[in-house]
């Protein structure tokens, strides 16, 4: 196994030769939310989530297809709480990938007749993002990946992502 990986020559700062195997993802995330009512409302109300398991006002998981949880919310540690100001480490968003641009467009669609504010709306090359927050100020970027094929390459062969605008109307109008 090389100790050279994308982006990386493997030496940086805790830069060993170890690499996360083909297929690892990330699984799920938890977030510590400020009111537990209001955070559900979010996740599962406008984007569709389903509620899985609730412990009482302290947690609830929610998931996509039957899977044990996509998102946690706990308030253990947050109740009330405001998110960190501007300049401070943390969490930058979340990402949600769909399948089809076609299904990104049917939340994008929702989100926005939920009255939540869209932030920005990117073309990244390799799949096309739309970014918003949820009601405790977490960064959310709903997307969906362009199929490998299709990902723009610079001169040597490597991965040549960017950041365009998107043409919100052109995707809203595959929203059925």
């Amino acid at each position: 196994m090389s100790g050279k990986a994308a982006g990386g020559s493997g030496s940086e700062a805790g830069g060993g030769t170890y690499r996360a195997p083909a297929g690892t993802d990330i699984g799920h995330v938890h977030l510590m939310v400020a009111d537990l009512e209001r955070a559900v409302a979010f996740y599962h109300g406008v984007l569709g989530f389903d509620i899985t398991t609730r412990y009482g006002t302290q947690a609830a998981f929610l998931s996509s297809g039957g899977y044990h949880h996509h998102i946690g919310l706990n308030t253990g540690e947050s109740q009330g709480g405001t998110p960190p100001p501007p300049g401070h480490t943390g969490l930058y968003h979340v990402a949600i990938r769909y399948q089809t641009r076609a299904e990104l467009a049917v939340a994008v669609k929702q989100v926005i007749a939920a009255g939540t504010p869209l932030h920005g709306a990117s073309d990244h090359g390799v799949s096309e993002a739309i970014y918003l927050e949820d009601p405790d100020g977490n960064g959310i970027e709903l997307y969906w990946d362009r199929p490998r094929e299709q990902w723009p390459k610079g001169p040597d062969g490597e991965l040549a992502m960017g950041t365009s605008r998107l043409d919100l109307a052109a995707l809203l109008a595959l929203a059925k």
